[in-house]
């Protein structure tokens, strides 16, 4: 599923051109699981898996796959719709510059929030 997002943001001209100021690289680990997803002014160049020996990037979130799922589902459940109500909750944690996230935290959420499957319209 992380794999898709590179292709899914980089779909989506005007969060890019929200993010055109930023260029850093960030971890993400779900459970177990890791990837260093690197951003140039605004597009993802990249989505490496790990696990990695000796990661390099800007800062980090990582949380439970349980959590992630709940985050990730298409109606997500409240306290679970939004990074920073998982970080409220305690259950993500962002370590590192965390300048570089608050300062793009738009460009996170909505990029983050394009992995959650499209709801049907009723």
């Amino acid at each position: 599923m992380i794999e898709t997002l590179q292709e899914r943001v980089n779909a989506d001209e005007l969060l890019v051109r929200r993010g055109r100021y930023l260029s850093t690289t960030l971890l993400l680990e779900i459970g177990s699981a890791a990837w260093l997803i690197a951003i140039f002014e605004g597009r993802i160049v990249s989505v490496t898996s790990g696990p990695f020996v000796m990661s390099s990037s800007s800062f980090a979130l990582r949380t439970s796959k349980e959590e992630w799922e709940k985050f990730s589902s298409s109606r997500p459940p409240p306290g679970s719709n939004d990074l920073m109500a998982l970080i409220k909750r305690r259950v993500l944690k962002a370590e590192g510059d965390l300048q570089i996230f608050m300062a793009n935290l738009r460009y996170f959420k909505e990029a983050f929030a394009k992995l959650r499957p499209a709801r049907a319209v009723a």
